[in-house]
C-alpha cells in the first residue's frame, strides 16, 4: 500500500508515462516523478520530479510523428519508439525497486491492475472511433480487423501481425492499428520483468544485477542482428519481443545503476560506485554530464535523420546505439541543471505529457485521412498536416478528460469528476439532474453507436484485400489456361498424326515471368496473347529471374520472346539483367516491364530498365508505368495490382513492346548491342 501523498510512477504506453498519487493533488508535470527507494532502515526515500523525462518523451513522440506523417523529412524517425523503450524500462524498474525497498515486497497483481487502469481508458476510444470510421469507409482497411482488435485487447498485436504476415514497413494494405505493436512489446515485457526482477533483487551485489541485465540486452540485440539476415523484410526482428527488448533492458540497467548510487554505504559518485580509484573519473563525469547529454541527444536526432529503415546497419547496432544514447540523455537529464531544464522546454514538456494519446491517435487518423484523401492520395504534406491537427485535438481531449482525471483521482473518482464537468457545476441545483441525465444519455448513445460500428466493421470485413482478390483471379486464370493447354497439346498431337497443320497462336512464341502484378493481369495477357506461357508468383524479385529462366530453358520450355516483369518488389541490379540475357542466348528477344508502385526503389528500377533496354538491340521496354499512371482508379486499393481494366492496359503495354521488337527485327541482328532509336509508349 502506498502511503498518503507518496508519489509513484506508472508507465503508460510505448514510451509515455504518467504519475499517480494517492493524494488529491499531483505535481504539475506528469510522468516525471520517480521514487528512488532506500532500504526501510535507511533515510526516507528520495521523491521528486525527474528533470528531462517529459522533454525526452516530447522528442521521441515528435520523431515518430514526423516519420509517419511527413516521411521525407526524417526517414529514421521510427527510432523514437526505441527512445520510449529506454524511458519505459528506466521508470518501471525504478517503481518496482522503490516499492520493494520501501515495503520489503512487491505485489505484481496490483502492478498489473494499475497498468490496465492506466492504459485502457485512452485506448478504448481510439479503437472504437477508428473502427467505426473504417466501417463507414469500407474496403481493404477492414481486412483482418477482428484479429487486430484481439491483438489490441490482449497486448499481443506484434505477434498477431507477424502471424498475419503484415509488414511494418509495407504500404500495400492500410493497417489501422499498426502502431500498437510497440505497446504490445512493452506490456509483454512488463508481464515477465517484475517476476524476474524480484528474483534479481535477491542478489546482494549490484554489479551482478547489472551484468545480468546487460547480458540480456546484448543477447536481444545480437538476436536482432542475426535475425535480420533471415528475410529481406525486417518486420520480424523489429516486432519481436525477443529481438527488440534491449532498449527496455538498457533503461532497466540505468535504473539499477541509479538505485545502487542511492543505496546506503555507497558514495554519491553518479556512477553507482564508491571505489576511490574512480573518484577522479566520477568528478569529471559530473562536470561533463550536461555536455555528454547534449552530444547523446544530438546522436539520437542524427539517427532519426540517417538511419534507414531497411539497412543492415540499423538492425546490427544502429538501434542499440540509439538506446544507449537515450540512456545517456536520461542520466544527464535527471541530474537537473541547465541540460535538464533545457530539455524540459515548454513545447516538449507539453508533447511529452500527451505523448501516450498522441501515439495512439496519430496512426489510425493518418490511415483514415489517406483513405479519404482530401488533398489527393499523393499529397503527403497536406494529409500529414491535417492528421497532425486531428491527432493533437484528440490527444488533448484524452489528456484532459481521461488521463488526468484517472491519474489524479483514480478510476472511480475520475468518473465522478467527469460527470460533474459534463453537467456543469455552476448550474443551479434544480438544473443539475437534467444536465446529468442529458450527459449520461449523450455518452451512452455515443458509446452504443461506436460499439455498433465496431461490431459491424468486424462482421462485414472482407476476407481478403482487393489486391489479393485480383491475384486470386489471376491464379484461377493460370489454372484454367494450364488445363486448356493440356487439352490443346493432345489435340495438336492428334492433328499432326493425321497430317493436319497446327495453327500457331500469337502467344505460342512467348514466355512470361513475373511477380504479383503480372499474376493479377494474367487473364488479360492470355486474352491478348493466346497460348502464352506465364510463370508469375507473389513477392518475386528480379534476382530470381536467371534461375527460373535457366530451368525453363533446360526443360525445353523457353520460347523465342521472353517477357520479364519483376520490378515491383525491390531494386533491380544491372548484373541480374545481364545474367538474363546470358541465359536466354542470342536467338531470343527480351521484353522488360517496368514498375508502378509507391515504393522507394520504383524510380531507380524504372531508370535502370529504361537505360538497359535503350543500349541493347534485342531488348525493349514495356512502359507499364506511363500507361497506368492516368488510370490509377482501375487498380486495387493498394494502388499497385490491376483489376480487369488495368490488366488490359498491362497487356496493351506488353503488346506495344512486342510490336516494337517485330518492327525493328529487320534492321537489327539478334544480340547486337546498339542505342535503341525509339522507346515504346503504349497508347
Amino acid at each position: 500500500m502506498y502511503g498518503p501523498g507518496r508519489v509513484i510512477v506508472e508507465p503508460a504506453d510505448s514510451g509515455p508515462f504518467v504519475m499517480t498519487s494517492s493524494s488529491r493533488s499531483a505535481p504539475r508535470s506528469p510522468a516525471t516523478a520517480l521514487e528512488i527507494g532506500a532500504p526501510s532502515n535507511a533515510a526516507p526515500a528520495v521523491t521528486g520530479r525527474l528533470a528531462g523525462l517529459d522533454g525526452l518523451r516530447g522528442v521521441a513522440v515528435t520523431l515518430v510523428l514526423v516519420y509517419h506523417l511527413f516521411p521525407p523529412l526524417w526517414p529514421g524517425g521510427f527510432i523514437g519508439v526505441d527512445v520510449f523503450f529506454v524511458i519505459s524500462g528506466f521508470l518501471i524498474t525504478g517503481l518496482i525497486v522503490a516499492e520493494h525497498d520501501r515495503t520489503g515486497r512487491f505485489v505484481p497483481g496490483r502492478f498489473w491492475r494499475h497498468r490496465a487502469r492506466r492504459l485502457l481508458p485512452p485506448l478504448v476510444p481510439v479503437v472504437l472511433v477508428a473502427s467505426t470510421v473504417a466501417w463507414l469507409i469500407g474496403g481493404d482497411v477492414l481486412v483482418g480487423l477482428g484479429a487486430k482488435l484481439l491483438g489490441a485487447a490482449t497486448f499481443s498485436y506484434n505477434w498477431m501481425s507477424l502471424l498475419g504476415h503484415s509488414s511494418y514497413f509495407g504500404s500495400d494494405q492500410p493497417e489501422l492499428f499498426r502502431n500498437l505493436w510497440s505497446l504490445a512489446v512493452e506490456e509483454q515485457f512488463y508481464l515477465l520483468w517484475p517476476l524476474l526482477l524480484l528474483g534479481l533483487l535477491r542478489l546482494r551485489r549490484p554489479g551482478l544485477r547489472l551484468a545480468f541485465v546487460g547480458g540480456l540486452a546484448v543477447a536481444s540485440a545480437a538476436w536482432m542482428a542475426i535475425g535480420f539476415g533471415f528475410s529481406a523484410d525486417p518486420t520480424r526482428v523489429y516486432y519481436g519481443t525477443d529481438t527488440h527488448s534491449f532498449g527496455l533492458l538498457i533503461g532497466t540497467a540505468l535504473a539499477l545503476l541509479v538505485h545502487s548510487r542511492r543505496s546506503p554505504g555507497t558514495a554519491q559518485t553518479g556512477l553507482g560506485t564508491s571505489r576511490p580509484v574512480l573518484t577522479g573519473v566520477s568528478v569529471w563525469l559530473g562536470r561533463a554530464r550536461p555536455w555528454l547529454g547534449g552530444v547523446a541527444l544530438a546522436g539520437v536526432i542524427g539517427g532519426a535523420v540517417w538511419l534507414p529503415a531497411d539497412a543492415a546497419v540499423t538492425y546490427r547496432g544502429g538501434l542499440l546505439t540509439v538506446s544507449v544514447l537515450s540512456a545517456v540523455v536520461i542520466w544527464a537529464g535527471i541530474a537537473g541543471g541547465r541540460f535538464g531544464r533545457t530539455l524540459d522546454a515548454a513545447p516538449l514538456r507539453y508533447l511529452g505529457g500527451r505523448s501516450y494519446a498522441l501515439y495512439l491517435w496519430h496512426w489510425p487518423v493518418l490511415v483514415l485521412i489517406q483513405l479519404l484523401a482530401p488533398f489527393g492520395p499523393d499529397a503527403i504534406m497536406p494529409n500529414g498536416g491535417l492528421s497532425l491537427l486531428i491527432a493533437l485535438a484528440a490527444a488533448e481531449v484524452s489528456y484532459r478528460w481521461l488521463e488526468s482525471p484517472v491519474r489524479r483521482l483514480g478510476l472511480r473518482g475520475s468518473h465522478a469528476a467527469v460527470w460533474r464537468r459534463l453537467r456543469g457545476t455552476t448550474a443551479a441545483p434544480a438544473q443539475r439532474p437534467k444536465r446529468t441525465l442529458a450527459a449520461v444519455s449523450a455518452v451512452a448513445a455515443a458509446a452504443l453507436l461506436l460499439l455498433a460500428g465496431t461490431t459491424a466493421a468486424v462482421a462485414l470485413a472482407p476476407t481478403m484485400t482487393s489486391a489479393q482478390a485480383e491475384v486470386v483471379r489471376g491464379e484461377a486464370a493460370l489454372a484454367r489456361a494450364k488445363a486448356a493447354a493440356a487439352e490443346q497439346a493432345e489435340a495438336d498431337v492428334a492433328a499432326r498424326a493425321a497430317g493436319e497443320a497446327v495453327a500457331a497462336t500469337r502467344g505460342s512464341t512467348m514466355t512470361a515471368v513475373g511477380d504479383s502484378v503480372m499474376l493479377a493481369a494474367a487473364a488479360e495477357l492470355q486474352a491478348e496473347f493466346p497460348g502464352i506461357s506465364i510463370d508469375a508468383q507473389v513477392s518475386r524479385g528480379m534476382a530470381a529471374a536467371p534461375d527460373i529462366l535457366t530451368a525453363l530453358r533446360d526443360a525445353g520450355h523457353l520460347r523465342r520472346i521472353v517477357v520479364v516483369g519483376l520490378g515491383t518488389n525491390g531494386p533491380v541490379e544491372r548484373s541480374d539483367l545481364t545474367a538474363i540475357l546470358r541465359v536466354i542466348g542470342p536467338s531470343r528477344e527480351l521484353v522488360v516491364v517496368n514498375a508502378f508502385a509507391d515504393r522507394d526503389w520504383t524510380p531507380g528500377v524504372n531508370a535502370t530498365l529504361a537505360h538497359f533496354s535503350a543500349q541493347r538491340g534485342r531488348v525493349v521496354l514495356a512502359d507499364w508505368s506511363d500507361a497506368i499512371a492516368p488510370h490509377v482508379d482501375v487498380l486495387a486499393d493498394d494502388g499497385i495490382h490491376p483489376g480487369p481494366t488495368g490488366g488490359a492496359i498491362y497487356a496493351d503495354a506488353v503488346a506495344a513492346a512486342v510490336d516494337g521488337l517485330a518492327a525493328s527485327s529487320g534492321s537489327r541482328g539478334p544480340g547486337v548491342d546498339t542505342l535503341q532509336a525509339f522507346r515504346v509508349r503504349p497508347q
